[in-house]
């Protein structure tokens, strides 16, 4: 049993976190922010404490005591202004590491993302280069993790980071609410009939991954890239959806490049007339739709023997479930 410290544990990832942890016996922290939405930590045995990783002084005293630092808490969105997600992604990690070797916490597993690597890639590793053309999310998750790689070198604390792929599944209000929503309404479009391969990875595998990297040694100062290790398209993860949800698959696609221009353009409009509503399209998904967006986990493989536990059409199954309860 450890004294564990899971930051934006209301989340989507955190609160699946805290829960699993949890259900493992261990005495689970989570930090938040006052004005947190905690409907996901209902009914859990969690320990809360309340504070925002931008404001130092606001943060330290829910480190004392804990052993281990699962560091969830970001920004995660393809829009706004890169002040903002400076603060939250870059310097708010940066607290979080600083704090946790202040207080001896032994291992800090910091949640990045695979996104900074790019569009286009197709078995692209941790050693793949990172895209010339990042947004302000993609941009300062990077500046973080490689910050992190440099303070290990001269702190005791161990690090570990997670590069997850497309996460989807309970939970999700940030992709896949919307996401069905659209399909059920009609609101919905390929781009190029959805032949781009993508990189889905079902939350209960993620959690899977980020528990097992956090209890190895072998994992500390190592980055992992973590997907469901499918070859899998667009058309056919959005098919078997529809079948799960028992409609038919909207039949409307989308050439690419038109529709990266017209986001480009609706973007930048949104940009330019600094209007806080969420933009309707954005080149970040048109690229996350209409490129190849796959990634090699072999490197999950060769550490863990890594294999996912939740196959694909349960995955879908279940989270279906829960957008129906929950919608």
């Amino acid at each position: 049993m450890e004294n564990i410290l899971i930051t934006g544990a209301n989340g989507f990832i955190g609160s699946n976190l805290a829960k699993r942890l949890i259900n493992q016996g261990n005495c689970v922290r989570g930090l938040v922010r006052r004005t947190s939405n905690l409907e996901f930590l209902n009914g859990t045995n969690i320990e809360l404490s309340f504070g925002d990783i931008t404001q130092i002084q606001e943060i330290e005293y829910a480190f004392d005591g804990i052993d281990k630092v699962y560091h969830v808490a970001g920004l995660a969105a393809d829009w706004g202004p890169y002040k903002k997600f400076e603060e939250i992604n870059f310097l708010g990690t940066k607290n979080v590491a600083m704090v946790s070797e202040k207080n001896n916490v032994k291992k800090l597993i910091y949640i990045s993302t695979v996104a900074f690597h790019g569009f286009g890639k197709t078995y692209a590793n941790e050693e793949s280069p990172i895209s010339n053309k990042q947004i302000p999310y993609t941009k300062t998750k990077y500046l973080a993790e490689q910050w992190l790689w440099d303070f290990r070198k001269t702190a005791k604390l161990k690090v570990t980071a997670i590069r997850p792929g497309n996460v989807y599944g309970v939970n999700d209000r940030t992709f896949m609410l919307k996401y069905l929503d659209a399909m059920i309404n009609g609101k919905f479009a390929e781009i190029n009939n959805g032949k781009s391969l993508t990189c889905p990875i079902f939350i209960d595998n993620l959690i899977d991954i980020v528990i097992e990297t956090g209890n190895s040694e072998i994992a500390d100062n190592n980055a992992f890239i973590a997907t469901d290790g499918l070859e899998i398209d667009w058309h056919t993860f959005n098919t078997k959806i529809a079948e799960e949800i028992g409609i038919k698959l909207p039949a409307t696609s989308i050439p690419y490049l038109p529709a990266y221009v017209i986001a480009y353009i609706y973007y930048h409009l949104h940009s330019l007339l600094r209007l806080r509503s969420e933009p309707f399209l954005t080149p970040y998904r048109i690229n996350n739709g209409g490129k190849n967006y796959h990634f090699s986990i072999e490197k999950l493989k060769k550490y863990f023997d890594y294999q996912p536990s939740v196959p694909l059409d349960e995955a879908i199954k279940k989270t279906v479930e829960w957008y129906r309860s929950y919608r």
